[in-house]
């Protein structure tokens, strides 16, 4: 007897096992999801973007957050990350050289540091003069290290939004790769076409946000079409 309920247990425990996975998926089961006829965009719809910030930076695109540098001083880094186009596309960018607040300085106060920006999209956007620039955060005033003195300027809530009226804002300039230092890591990605971008002033503008926008992928690749986004809890923004 004892056998047969071992024997027994043994046969019925496939089954329960069963009943319980019919509560949830089965590994490797592909599930159906979207409604009829929803077409959904796969990872072949992405483009790869490639961010290089001196020393920091994060990315909007059509006012959602996409991409953070998660390094926020040294070493230098490239950020590479997928995104999922849609245009017309407004990008933008935070960008922050190292600085006291008080000061302007880095190295506790020892060195006068330099900022610096460049992205790559894999539709062929670029960094270039044609992108807007503001300065928010600026010093050591005239460069004085002995007294040193900075000006801040309030930074719009809105500063990532769509609708945000930059007319008024100078167009970035352009800046030799030796003017701003990469490290090895720039080098190792594809910025080819892109343009250092910044202020006029690389050494004393110390927080710069860049804006502009994309009507169509810069490559004559075709307008994608306008694919399902859905609703994120934007609390955390």
């Amino acid at each position: 007897m004892i056998l047969l309920c071992a024997t027994a247990l043994c046969l019925l425990a496939p089954a329960a096992i069963n009943a319980q996975e019919g509560a949830g998926p089965r590994p490797g089961k592909k599930e159906k999801s979207g409604g009829p006829g929803i077409a959904k965009p796969r990872m072949e719809d992405t483009v790869r973007a490639n961010i290089y910030a001196d020393n920091w930076f994060k990315l909007y695109l059509n006012g959602n957050l996409v991409a953070v540098d998660s390094i926020s001083f040294i070493p230098h880094n490239v950020v590479s990350v997928d995104l999922l186009p849609e245009y017309p596309m407004t990008i933008a960018v935070m960008a922050k050289d190292n600085a006291d607040p008080a000061t302007g300085l880095e190295y506790d106060d020892t060195n006068l540091g330099d900022g610096g920006f460049i992205l790559k999209l894999g539709d062929g956007t670029v960094t270039n003069a044609s992108w807007k620039a503001k300065s928010f955060f600026h010093g050591p005033i005239d460069r004085d290290m002995q007294n040193p003195k900075t000006r801040h300027e309030a930074i719009p809530e809105n500063w990532f939004a769509v609708d945000l009226d930059d007319s008024a804002w100078a167009n970035a300039v352009e800046h030799d790769e030796e003017a701003v230092g990469p490290k090895e890591p720039f080098y190792e990605n594809d910025f080819a076409g892109a343009k250092w971008i910044w202020t006029e002033d690389l050494a004393l503008d110390n927080t710069v946000i860049f804006r502009t926008t994309i009507l169509s992928p810069p490559n004559g690749n075709p307008v994608p079409r306008d694919w399902p986004r859905g609703k994120i809890d934007e609390s955390n923004r």
